[in-house]
């Protein structure tokens, strides 16, 4: 139960009631399939604007995620059609793990973090003239790292209301800005507002509290503010409880500032720079303090303090390279360093998860993860350096020797599923599972030659040679008449899959399967999961589509794979469901799984621009530029080692590329197709 405290601090009365947990009616059914036009617009500061000044923005529904390193926080709004908040929060803090009840199915333990369902709004308790004070109707919404809310002037007095979680603490803050917008000083007056759980967990007692503490008299001049910040917090024991709203509204805006000053991309298109930003947000606050020490993790309501042999090694580890944020770098080692820690001994395969603060590994299914931690390590490791390559080498040798002893007759690589964990059928050898072994190969034969071990860099380069031949007799073939692959032997469909090759650098079967995308699998929502033409229904995860665009560009279908980013971009950002990529839909409800914003970023860093490692020191770039862009520019991304910008330039001749750091020149020249540069 909650004990639910007013206090007026003039008498220091009380009144206290008792009142039940309500049970959480959550906005599920939210109609973000897909859309027509655009709502949102892009303001001057680098945020979306939703503003409600004309009936067609009304009524209007969403969600959105929101992270910090010992809270993550689903906030569901709605604006009715009369301009009416209704707002709820899903509130997780996932250190803090919580018994099963007897009635609940034993998986639940993998989802058994500390959770708070948040259905009634609360507000400050004000008044004026007696009277409690209650904010009016929305006039518009902004996001950019914060949620805020704009109200109607009412009685002189305007509510501007920002969401957001503490970077640090286990909190998460309601924050109410109150501004006179009168001619005179407004008196008000307030009471302290105290809501407190315990619940005993595994750890020990969990207590959540929800509280306002302003003071009993607020006189407020015209033109100023007062900040009324409710609190939602959780401690475990004896925990200190820190609710200074200055320190945490501080650590978020220094978060911000960091992210938005590294890997600043700079296109023509003003939705394509604003999406890169909010993805790399999504991206890198999406960690949190582990047993295994910062790691990333995807979020969504169900996945938090654990790491994936998809999203964490396969997705979001390489990007954190670039991006140069410490904290995001630590994350990623720490993922790479645990699986490390738990090569399986024997012949088995490796655990594909690690769940619940670590403590939980996933083995009862072999999804091809070997072959995701050999291509995501060893391309991690070629952008992190040699001391860690070292340390993470035999996690990559030995995910590459596993994949070499699962290859059936003619060569493919047999798993039992792939990331998709049997939602749709696989067969015995899928092309995910080869393709990312390919990859593997490819990075970690250059890996090999950058770290002195010239016999297995010449190995796997002859592996890598004969996986390519195995994708295209073993997978090669016409789907609905297009010369693309099937995704296993006996699939009669074409898969959303397919776009692997062309990420991994093979072009083979590039323009069939660019026609599959872009033309039989496209949706408004990206690329469908499968094509079947008698089957109603769309069913679409986002890192497919995020991977097949890396994957045009790369295969320098720039023009194509332009419209149809832009398309997703628009959508994504300034649509029904913003602003980030999601993970899948109808599963999940499109929620905003923070690995897809790195795959996002990631069609910009290694397929638009075309970086690649090939050593320690050298980086090779093959720009696929869209020929109507004069420009393009990627400011501040760590490449060996080396904060750079990159510039490229349309000339007449072709591109101009110039990659310099404060104090040098690296290159500065024009390029044809592609150029190899040493640092």
């Amino acid at each position: 139960m909650y004990f639910v405290t007013h206090m007026n601090k003039k008498n220091l009365g009380f009144r206290i009631s008792i009142v039940l947990i309500p049970i959480f009616i959550l906005l599920h059914s939210t109609g973000l399939f897909c859309q027509e036009n655009t709502r949102w617009t892009i303001s001057e500061h680098q945020t979306i604007m939703l503003r409600f000044d004309d009936a067609n923005a009304m009524p209007y529904q969403d969600n959105i995620e929101m992270s910090g390193k010992k809270v993550s926080a689903i906030i569901y709004y709605q604006i009715d059609e009369n301009q009416n908040l209704s707002l709820q929060k899903e509130l997780f803090y996932p250190q803090l793990r919580t018994y099963n009840q007897p009635n609940e199915p034993d998986w639940k333990k993998y989802r058994a973090y500390f959770k708070r369902d948040i259905e009634m709004d609360k507000s400050p308790e004000i008044f004026l003239d007696g009277k409690m004070l209650l904010p009016s109707k929305i006039d518009s919404i902004e996001i950019g790292g914060f949620l805020r809310f704009y109200y109607q002037e009412h009685n002189g007095l305007r509510f501007v209301r920002t969401l957001f979680p503490s970077m640090d603490e286990r909190l998460f803050i309601d924050q109410w800005d109150l501004i006179n917008a009168a001619q005179k000083t407004i008196d008000l007056t307030s009471e302290i507002y105290l809501k407190v759980q315990i619940e005993e967990g595994y750890k020990g007692d969990y207590t959540f509290s929800i509280s306002n503490y302003p003071d009993d008299e607020i006189s407020i001049p015209s033109g100023k503010k007062v900040q009324l910040p409710i609190f939602y917090s959780a401690q475990l024991n004896e925990e200190e409880e820190h609710l200074e709203l200055k320190d945490a509204w501080n650590s978020r805006k220094s978060f911000l500032d960091t992210i938005q000053q590294r890997l600043v991309l700079k296109t023509p298109n003003q939705v394509l720079n604003t999406l890169f930003y909010f993805s790399k947000i999504r991206a890198a606050e999406s960690i949190f303090n582990s047993s295994m020490g910062l790691v990333h993790s995807p979020g969504g309501g169900n996945y938090y303090c654990g790491i994936w042999a998809n999203d964490q090694v396969e997705y979001s580890g390489p990007f954190f390279p670039y991006l140069d944020y410490q904290i995001g770098r630590q994350a990623a080692y720490n993922t790479y360093a645990h699986f490390l820690k738990n090569i399986p001994a024997g012949d088995g395969h490796i655990a594909y998860a690690f769940e619940v603060d670590g403590h939980f590994p996933m083995t009862h299914l072999d999804r091809g993860d070997a072959a995701m931690i050999a291509y995501g390590s060893s391309l991690y490791a070629l952008n992190t350096g040699v001391e860690k390559a070292r340390e993470l080498w035999p996690l990559i040798e030995w995910s590459l020797a596993y994949c070499h002893k699962k290859k059936n007759a003619f060569g493919a690589v047999e798993s039992q599923s792939d990331e998709m964990e049997g939602r749709i059928e696989t067969g015995t050898a899928n092309l995910s599972t080869s393709s990312l072994y390919y990859g593997g190969l490819k990075f970690a034969s250059r890996l090999a030659k950058a770290l002195g071990y010239h016999d297995k860099s010449e190995q796997y380069s002859q592996q890598q040679l004969q996986m390519e031949e195995v994708i295209e007799s073993y997978f090669g073939a016409t789907m609905e008449g297009l010369e693309t692959y099937k995704y296993f032997r006996e699939n009669e469909y074409l898969r959303h899959w397919i776009c692997l090759p062309l990420t991994m650098g093979i072009e083979t079967r590039s323009e069939g399967t660019l026609d599959a995308l872009f033309d039989k699998l496209w949706t408004k929502n990206g690329v469908e999961v499968q094509y079947d033409p008698n089957k109603e229904g769309q069913r679409f995860w986002d890192r497919a589509t995020l991977y097949a665009l890396k994957g045009a560009f790369k295969a320098g279908a720039k023009e194509r794979a332009l419209v149809k980013l832009l398309e997703y971009s628009e959508n994504r950002l300034l649509g029904d469901h913003v602003p980030y990529p999601v993970e899948a839909y109808p599963e999940n409800n499109m929620k905003h799984l923070s690995a897809e914003s790195a795959l996002y970023a990631r069609i910009f860093i290694e397929g638009l621009l075309g970086i690649e490692p090939l050593s320690f020191n050298q980086v090779k770039l093959s720009p696929s530029i869209p020929e109507e862009w004069p420009t393009v520019i990627l400011e501040n991304v760590s490449l060996s080692g080396n904060l750079v910008d990159i510039r490229l330039k349309r000339i007449s001749s072709g591109l101009h590329l110039k990659i310099e750091a404060e104090d040098k020149v690296f290159f500065d020249d024009r390029i044809d197709s592609q150029v190899v540069i040493s640092f």
